[in-house]
């Protein structure tokens, strides 16, 4: 990230919120920001909530900025987790920030105009719908789906989501592509790139070995805790391309992690270009796939039974005849996600 432009003394210094979601019939409450000229979060669509005051806990501070912007008293509350805030943009405060998360799911009182923006219930189904921050979407699902108290670290630069960290923990970032596959300079959150369908990239290594009647293809079974296509057969090894890095680099990485298979550059073969998209739904969640795939060929002796697999990802593997294959999968005999007509090329 870049260097924080808000200092003093050669110090940042930091700012603390809070930041509420009240829930009513299903809907949200969401303020949008639409009032103030200079705001960092001009036209966008957020919770309630504000800086502390002298003095202030989290609670008091949640309970004095629901009461100042909504005329709302919380009864019944949940706090979160921790957000950590880091960007290039906004006050000196705003540079870097503690913003502590509260779903509020009970409370009385009546709505009154917000000085801030202008407040309006929102169905939990179109919250994505709206103008917000990459990484509230983020930590709007684990609101929504219940999760223990979470630490989450967001850091922006001019605007745009380039690092997000959960318990410790860095999310994947993937690089923007447009139809031809050419970079666009954009990153993007990986399952946000999941949620909107986004152009990403990929590759896809087929091990292959020669047989009397013609090739087998090894297949891999993709594990149960996959986040799309669980238990499914699928390419030999495969894998996004994370943002900075480049085709071959991911290919000789994934073959080793999966497989334990560490390959020379020399002995991938690029085959060709694949470009696929698919919609489905996976432990409740929409999956939009649009990816661009750099596909190799490995052909060296590979015995299956000394392979290293990396159990997060694999479950197990397989030869299958090439020919048996492609009529398996026109057959729909076998549960897949594999690429017909990328294996048909061969």
């Amino acid at each position: 990230m870049k260097q924080l432009q808000y200092t003093k003394g050669g110090k940042i210094k930091m700012g603390m919120t809070t930041l509420c979601y009240i829930e009513k019939d299903n809907k949200y409450l969401m303020l949008h920001r639409i009032k103030k000229e200079h705001d960092i979060n001009k036209d966008k669509w957020i919770g309630v909530g504000g800086h502390f005051e002298h003095g202030e806990s989290p609670e008091d501070c949640m309970f004095r900025e629901v009461m100042e912007e909504t005329g709302l008293t919380p009864l019944s509350y949940r706090f979160c987790g921790i957000v950590t805030f880091l960007s290039d943009m906004g006050t000196e405060k705003e540079a870097w920030e503690y913003m502590c998360l509260y779903h509020i799911e009970e409370f009385k009182g009546e709505i009154k105009e917000c000085d801030e923006g202008v407040l309006e219930w929102v169905d939990k189904e179109k919250i994505l719908d709206l103008d917000l921050w990459e990484g509230d979407r983020l930590f709007l699902r684990y609101v929504q789906e219940r999760r223990s108290f979470f630490s989450l670290k967001l850091v922006y630069e001019e605007g745009n989501l380039v690092q997000a960290v959960v318990d410790g923990k860095d999310l994947e970032f993937f690089d923007i592509l447009d139809e031809n596959g050419n970079k666009t300079g954009k990153i993007k959150e990986r399952s946000l790139v999941h949620e909107d369908g986004d152009i990403h990239g990929t590759v896809h290594i087929w091990i292959r070995r020669k047989t009397e009647k013609g090739y087998d293809l090894l297949l891999q079974k993709r594990s149960k805790e996959k986040d799309s296509f669980p238990g499914c057969y699928d390419i030999s090894s495969a894998g996004h391309i994370s943002a900075g890095d480049e085709p071959l680099e991911t290919a000789l990485r994934e073959l080793e992690e999966e497989l334990g298979i560490k390959a020379e550059p020399e002995q991938l073969k690029k085959v060709c270009m694949h470009e696929g998209s698919m919609n489905g739904n996976f432990y409740g969640r929409e999956f939009k796939n649009h990816e661009i795939s750099t596909v190799y060929m490995y052909e060296e002796t590979v015995d299956i039974t000394k392979l290293k697999l990396q159990k997060e990802e694999v479950e197990e593997v397989m030869w299958m005849d090439q020919e048996e294959l492609i009529q398996k999968v026109r057959d729909g005999g076998i549960p897949n996600c594999i690429y017909l007509d990328e294996v048909e090329k061969f």
